[in-house]
């Protein structure tokens, strides 16, 4: 099955982890990816990367707390390969403590990242993909919004918060556009470097070096759910390691 070839896909937190992954598979696929990250430096040399292997990219210094950052990557793939396929919204923090700590910043940039980046996401593809008639959002959940431990309320909050979104997305959809919300466990990322609390960064950083899975399993799945049929939609995909319960 080949649906990827072609398509033009835009990756935010394309940088490093989960993006980078996503980004490099979807290229090797023969997908025109258009990255987006607020590391310009790893985003040129993941662009040169793949333009060294043969793939076609794009990219732009985008923090999806801003809203025009986020229209200005929709506008890059149109300029640079006129239309826009797939629009997978991964960019996300993960500032972790208990609510007794009030860190309220560190809440606020969840929710200016994690939430209002993907709706900004819609906002921006979505007039596109009705003018084409076609596209695909994907968006990159967690399983903290399924099993919700102490120290990530918020995180959690935000991920649910784009679980219900995604879903009412897919029901207002129609039958032209296909919504995948994907809900990965732990992975062997740079998730942990957001984090303010040393105690929480830690534990987290330990944990993921007894269970975590690499960040290519999970552009694995992203890749199954592009690649379906046209009139097939993945709708959620929970992934996570063996180990994790």
């Amino acid at each position: 099955m080949d649906n990827i070839t072609g398509k033009v896909v835009i990756i935010t937190g394309a940088s490093s982890g989960i993006g980078e992954a996503t980004a490099l598979l979807l290229a090797a696929r023969g997908a025109k990816v258009v990255l987006g990250a607020r590391g310009p430096e790893r985003l040129a040399a993941l662009a040169a990367h793949i333009t060294a292997a043969g793939g076609q990219v794009a990219y732009a210094r985008t923090d999806v707390a801003r809203r025009d950052e986020v229209a200005a990557l929709v506008e890059l793939a149109a300029e640079r390969f006129g239309r826009l396929d797939v629009f997978i919204s991964n960019a996300g923090i993960g500032p972790n403590s208990l609510l007794d700590e009030l860190r309220v910043e560190d809440w606020e940039a969840m929710i200016d990242v994690n939430l209002k980046g993907v709706l900004y996401g819609i906002a921006a593809a979505l007039p596109v993909f009705r003018q084409q008639g076609g596209g695909h959002f994907i968006h990159i959940l967690s399983t903290a919004g399924l099993v919700i431990k102490p120290t990530m309320a918020v995180y959690a909050g935000t991920k649910n918060a784009v679980r219900a979104i995604t879903e009412g997305l897919r029901q207002e959809a129609g039958d032209q556009l296909r919504v995948t919300g994907i809900s990965p466990g732990f992975v062997q990322t740079n998730f942990a470097d957001s984090m303010t609390n040393p105690a929480v960064r830690a534990q987290t950083v330990e944990r993921m070096g007894e269970i975590a899975i690499p960040p290519a399993a999970i552009a694995r799945a992203i890749a199954f759910a592009i690649e379906q049929p046209a009139e097939v939609d993945v709708s959620e995909i929970v992934i996570r390691p063996t180990a994790q319960a």
